[in-house]
This record gives structure tokens, C-alpha cells and sequence, in this order.
């Protein structure tokens, strides 16, 4: 085994010492996750379960032990090798944790608790807190799904006021180019998989790969042959047109879209004489939709003036609620892509006539990069501790920082069945779930055991997690 797929070693050093930290005669903890707020009022939830069959589902060995006790020892950390060796000894090297959340795929405001961690043996009272590293890392996909989620609202708005076809078109009108732009492998199957939660078009594989892996979806993504600027400017400026000439020839085919990068030189004379002049016919003659992606200069200027010059160049009809679409091309927009700027180009070709049907987006690095933990202000925190055999609550209140006070005892989330709404409520001591019974009319609960000692026994579909996000 190699060391970095290490459980016991995937935490941050000072975990390592905070077995000793606790107040004498604890024997249990009880952890929650929550935005704490953020740029988004909502978050999508989604990933934990990618994060638990990745890390939780193999057991600990105590070779795993070994090569921790040695790593620490040298680290300057004291560890808890008793109490890892007793997780093998007694539990076969599975944790002895319940994980209960929220359904992935669900919508809930921020400020409520998403996750609840608490250990199932009193002698591993510390093991909540050690994987604390590991579970809220689900801050990423979590943020991702829910930048690509509202992204999907800004879109579906402008496609219901200008589009004949919104819900067709829309799966596949933000493209995922983030791969290249991400800081890992892992940031890209993780992130690229939760933008899929919500759109079909991507180029990130990985993305694919993990939701196929990890959520059992055989495809969850599609793309399309498309030029980048080596296949084009290989060919030199006086032979641009016999590119996309070539581009033709392979990709465009009856019913088929190919995506040709026209902006290596001059993208406005690109599309007046050689897509709209010297292959015009060709484009035609072929049945396909020449997708035509700019990639410099002002986004929102350029995509009207392109789409301006194709309407002028192929020609459009007005659709059924009077706005222009165009015939046989369409534009995608990948250069600074982000949240702002597509809601400012849709304002601006709407503003002009032209339906959202004509637009596709790629985003990159704002899709799966340009964000952190602060972005939705991710939190795991303490919330009780069994001490003296009973429960007392666990919180901080900082005087310098109000937004950081955190919640209280052993809770449970209720979702209201009809509005939908959600709240955190107190868990009585000794409940693991609230009797259906005790609940006030009209609510339910909302969290699940989806993991319970070593075990996955609650499993999302990609179906589930897709249908589940789209109805809010």
C-alpha cells in the first residue's frame, strides 16, 4: 500500500494530540457540518458519498498504524496508537462512526446543518474530530454543484424568456473546461462530477470517470469534436481557411455539431469571409451546426458582435416568442466565463434580439477553481460531548466575530414537505432518529444514517442526485 492512501495519515498534524485534549471521562462527541452563509444563500449537497467510498470503505491495518506511529514520531506529534490498534482489534479496521446527511442533491439554505458525525464505541470519542480534515473537504464539490446550480438558473431564465425548446437545450449550455485549470486529479473528479449534477456537456473526463465510479452512472457527460488554437494556427494565418475547411470535412456531419476556435487572428474577419463567404456553403451543404468559439476581448462585446455577423453572414428566424435564432451555427463562450459575466452577455444579446438558444458557455477555472472553503463558509464543528455519562453542549460564541458562533448539542434537520423550507432542531439524548411521531405536522426529517461502522447504508444514484437538485 502506499503511504498517501493512508487513512490514519490523512488529517492535519495537530489531530494527532487532541486525543489527550478532552476533558477526563469523555466517551462520545457529536460533529455537524454547515454554511455558515457565503456568497450563495442555498448550497447543493453532494459528494460525501464519494468521499466515503473513496477513504471510509477499505478498513485500517495495522500496517496503516505502523507507518503512522513511525510518521508522527518523527513529525514532533504524539498519536494515539492504542486507540487505532483497538479499531482493528475490535471493529476490524472499521470506524466505528454514524454519518447521517441531508439527501445529496437536496437544496438547503445555508446556516443548517448538512452532516452530523458522531463515534458508536466509547473508546474512539476522538474519531470524529481526527477525520474532520477528510469530511469537510465535501466543501468542494458541494461548492461547485452549487456554482454550476445557480449558473443553471441564470440560464434557464433567459432560455424561458427567449427559447421555443428551454428545457431541451438546457443540460448542455455550460460546458465544464476546467480540467487543466484545477489543482489535482482529485479536484478535477470531484469537481468536475458535482458540475454534472446539474449539466450533460463537459470536457473534464475525470469528472466522468468519478461519477461513474462513485455514484454508479454509466455516462454522465457528452462532448463534441472541437478545434483548439495548435490545430488551427498549425496550418499558418495564410492557410486559416483550409483549417476549418478540415474541420469541416472530418466532424461535420448530418445532425452533428462540430466547435471550430476562430479567433487566432482576426475573428471578425473570420466569420465575415471564411465561415460566412468562402465555407458558407459548405457549412450549409453539410446538415451540421458549426458552433464558432471566440476566445479574447471583451465577452460581452464580442459574442454580440459575432452573433450579429453570423446572422448577417447565415441568416436567422424569429422563434415563437419573437426572437431571433440563427440558422445553421450558433456561438460558445469559453474566455472569462464566470457567474457575472453570463448573466451580462444573455442581458446583452436578449437586449438585442437574439434568443438564448444561439449561446452555449464553457467555464474553467471559476467553475472549479476560483473558490475556497470561505466561498460558502464551510464549517465542522463540535456541537456535544459525553462527559460523566451524559451530554453537555459543545459551542463557540467569539466576541470578535458573530458569523463564527457555532450551534449547540446533538441536532437533526426537518424539511418541510410542502414549502420545502428547512430547519435544525435539537436530537434528545439517546435518539440517533426522531420518532415520526414527535415531529410537528407537515415536517420530516431530513438527515439519514448514510454510513455506520465501516458501512454505506444509505446510496445515492447520479439519477437521484440530478432529479433531486432540478426540483428546487
Amino acid at each position: 500500500m502506499n503511504h498517501l492512501d493512508n487513512l490514519v495519515l490523512n488529517t492535519d498534524s495537530y489531530k494527532a494530540s487532541h486525543w489527550l485534549q478532552y476533558p477526563p471521562r469523555t466517551d462520545g462527541t457529536f460533529f455537524y457540518v454547515e454554511s455558515r452563509g457565503g456568497v450563495y444563500e442555498s448550497t447543493v449537497f453532494f459528494g460525501l458519498q464519494a468521499i466515503l467510498k473513496a477513504w471510509l470503505s477499505r478498513p485500517v491495518s495495522h500496517k496503516d498504524i505502523d507507518e503512522a506511529r513511525d510518521f508522527f514520531a518523527g513529525h514532533g506529534e504524539p498519536f494515539n496508537e492504542a486507540g487505532w490498534r483497538h479499531i482493528v482489534d475490535a471493529h476490524q479496521g472499521r470506524l466505528p462512526l454514524r454519518i447521517r446527511a441531508v439527501a445529496e442533491g437536496s437544496v438547503v439554505p445555508t446556516h443548517q446543518a448538512l452532516v452530523t458525525i458522531e463515534s458508536t464505541d466509547p473508546q474512539t470519542y476522538w474519531l470524529p474530530s481526527y477525520l474532520e480534515t477528510l469530511l469537510l473537504r465535501l466543501w468542494y464539490p458541494v461548492t461547485v454543484a452549487t456554482i454550476s446550480w445557480q449558473v443553471r438558473r441564470t440560464i434557464a431564465h433567459y432560455l424561458d424568456r427567449t427559447s421555443d425548446d428551454a428545457a431541451g437545450q438546457l443540460p448542455f449550455k455550460l460546458h465544464d473546461f476546467g480540467a487543466r485549470g484545477v489543482s489535482s486529479a482529485e479536484s478535477a473528479g470531484l469537481g468536475g462530477m458535482a458540475h454534472l449534477v446539474n449539466f450533460m456537456g463537459t470536457d473534464t473526463v475525470s469528472g466522468v470517470l468519478y461519477a461513474r465510479a462513485y455514484y454508479g452512472e454509466p455516462m454522465a457527460g457528452y462532448s463534441i469534436p472541437a478545434a483548439e488554437h495548435s490545430t488551427i494556427t498549425s496550418w499558418g494565418k495564410d492557410h486559416e481557411v483550409d483549417a476549418y475547411r478540415n474541420m469541416l470535412r472530418h466532424f461535420a456531419k448530418p445532425g452533428g455539431i462540430v466547435a471550430v476556435v476562430s479567433d487566432s487572428y482576426d475573428i471578425y474577419a473570420a466569420i465575415r469571409e471564411y465561415w460566412g463567404k468562402t465555407l458558407r456553403d459548405e457549412v450549409i451543404a453539410s446538415g451540421a451546426t458549426v458552433v464558432i468559439r471566440p476566445d479574447s476581448g471583451d465577452p460581452v462585446e464580442v459574442v454580440h458582435t459575432c452573433l450579429t455577423l453570423l446572422d448577417e453572414a447565415f441568416g436567422s428566424t424569429i422563434n415563437g416568442k419573437g426572437y431571433k435564432v440563427l440558422n445553421h451555427v450558433r456561438v460558445i463562450q469559453g474566455d472569462g466565463i464566470n457567474p457575472e459575466s453570463i448573466r451580462a452577455i444573455l442581458e446583452r444579446i436578449v437586449g438585442a434580439g437574439f434568443a438564448a438558444d444561439n449561446l452555449a458557455f464553457g467555464m474553467g477555472g471559476a467553475l472549479l477553481q476560483k473558490l475556497t472553503r470561505d466561498t460558502q463558509k464551510f464549517a465542522l464543528k463540535c456541537s456535544a460531548a459525553r462527559i460523566d455519562g451524559r451530554w453537555v453542549d459543545v459551542y463557540k460564541d467569539p466576541v470578535t466575530d458573530a458569523g463564527k458562533t457555532s450551534k449547540r448539542g446533538r441536532m437533526t434537520l426537518l424539511r418541510h414537505r410542502e414549502y420545502g423550507s428547512y430547519r435544525t432542531v435539537p436530537l434528545p439524548d439517546g435518539v440517533v432518529e426522531l420518532d415520526p411521531s414527535t415531529i410537528e405536522a407537515g415536517w420530516e426529517e431530513a438527515l439519514a444514517t448514510v454510513w455506520e461502522n465501516g458501512e454505506l447504508v444509505r446510496e445515492f444514484s447520479f439519477a437521484d442526485v440530478r432529479a433531486r437538485a432540478a426540483r428546487t
